[in-house]
């Protein structure tokens, strides 16, 4: 079992940048497609993007596909998150989860070894 901790979150003014990171235990972390996940205010867990073991193969939601980008450092047991463009509907609580399902999924439940989440906040 893969435990994960997020970081970077904060407040960023509409338009802005963060860096989101997420650091894993353990010496299989390095072969686990891994994912982001998000989690507004009185809304449902969403899907964000998500990146093969290998780092080679990455795929987004609609709503941050070209502002944000996935990655990993397999050496740091580490993914990692970069965030551009951002917008208050961005506002969210992020979390980093192990992809457990088919490849290509977006449902939440298909993901798991959920981390604490860390919060992004965007002013207009």
């Amino acid at each position: 079992q893969v435990q994960l901790v997020e970081s970077g979150g904060g407040l960023v003014q509409a338009g802005g940048s963060l860096r989101l990171s997420c650091a894993g235990s353990g010496r299989t972390f390095s072969s686990y497609d891994m994912g982001w996940l998000r989690q507004a205010p009185g809304k449902e867990r969403e899907f964000v993007a998500a990146i093969s073991w290998s780092g080679g193969n990455t795929y987004y939601s609609d709503s941050v596909k070209g502002r944000f980008t996935i990655s990993r450092d397999n050496f740091k047991n580490a993914v990692y998150l970069q965030m551009n463009s951002l917008k208050p509907e961005d506002t969210a609580v992020y979390y980093c989860a192990r992809l457990m399902g088919v490849w290509g999924t977006s449902r939440p439940s298909d993901f798991g070894s959920w981390g604490q989440g860390t919060q992004v906040t965007v002013s207009s």
